[in-house]
């Protein structure tokens, strides 16, 4: 049995995907290093979680010049319902790229009605109307599924986020957690009206009942948010798997590590696996508009870490050698010819 988790696991690891880094010409200035990861977790069978990460390479990119999509969705409803539902979910915000943004009216208005989120919350309603009809025609004194479904879209200066579900996105600057997305679940609601402590929602059995998803109702509301961003800012988008084996504390430190996005992205994975991985666990991590020289800082650090041990034996057996070459000529001096 831990044997098939543990292969589980692996295969799971294996759903990683990582954008590296560019310079962008012309008159462009974004830089973003990206990294997901996706694993099942150590209760799980199957990995109802998905990702999306969608980047400048895209065909058919109208929805922005610059910058990347990221998403994450969380299925609901067990078994294939789940998979299907996230999977289903992330391609109707895929879908959203090739749309342009909304432009302002002619009064000059800059409103919700304009730019991207209007085209990202429509992506929303086709993934709520899509999977809400399949359970209507097929799901027949079952749960139904669905799915929790997270996009951020990073733009130069300007981050829009919509959200439905406890999936969370972060925004940390300098150490701190600067925005956050408020979770669509029970135990957040109980903490809203005064009924519980944060505390006390933290150890609640029930923290993983969602009061919001796709699918599962006619109709659905996405949260929208609008964050300024600089360089240098780190963005999370992560599931529950995270949230709920990780404290806020130790994510944001974690954040603050340094550290590459991709080997985050893998701590924390690890870290949610190692207090219990109760449910699977997806991060998306994006860096961004890091300084040239921290970029390298970084890369080389990650170098040394996962190569350190043939690096050392490559300077022992270069330092040996040297030794050794002029010891022999040292040593020749004094031989008789």
């Amino acid at each position: 049995m831990q044997g098939a988790a543990g292969q589980l696991r692996r295969r799971a690891a294996l759903c990683y995907f990582a954008i590296l880094s560019r310079q962008i010409e012309g008159t462009r200035s974004m830089r973003l290093d990206i990294a997901a990861q996706t694993d099942t977790g150590r209760r799980k069978k199957n990995n109802e979680d998905y990702y999306g990460v969608f980047d400048e390479t895209m065909v058919e990119r109208q929805l922005f010049n610059e910058g990347a999509l990221l998403c994450v969705a969380d299925g609901l409803g067990g078994h294939a319902g789940g998979e299907i539902a996230s999977k289903l979910a992330v391609s109707y915000v895929k879908e959203a790229l090739k749309e342009p943004p909304r432009r302002g009216d002619e009064s000059g208005g800059n409103g919700e009605a304009n730019g991207p989120i209007p085209v990202l919350r429509e992506s929303f309603r086709k993934a709520n109307d899509s999977i809400y009809q399949t359970n209507v025609d097929l799901v027949r004194d079952k749960r139904p599924m669905g799915t929790t479904l997270l996009a951020a879209l990073i733009t130069p200066g300007k981050a829009y986020v919509l959200n439905v579900g406890d999936s969370r996105a972060y925004l940390v600057r300098k150490g701190q957690a600067v925005a956050q997305t408020e979770d669509h679940s029970w135990v957040d609601e109980q903490v809203k009206q005064g009924l519980m402590s944060q505390e006390e929602a933290e150890r609640d059995d029930r923290r993983n009942l969602v009061t919001r998803s796709i699918g599962t109702q006619a109709q659905v509301e996405a949260d929208s948010y609008v964050w300024d961003i600089q360089p240098g800012d780190l963005l999370l988008l992560c599931t529950d798997g995270l949230i709920n084996m990780v404290n806020e504390a130790d994510i944001i430190a974690e954040l603050n590590q340094p550290s590459t996005p991709a080997e985050i992205v893998n701590r924390l994975v690890e870290m949610a696996n190692a207090n219990g991985g109760k449910d699977n666990i997806t991060a998306a991590l994006a860096h961004i508009s890091p300084s040239l020289g921290r970029l390298y800082y970084l890369r080389w650090l990650r170098f040394w870490r996962r190569n350190k041990v043939h690096i050392c034996w490559l300077l022992a057996c270069l330092l040996f050698g040297g030794a050794a070459f002029i010891a022999g000529n040292f040593l020749g001096l004094f031989v008789p010819q």
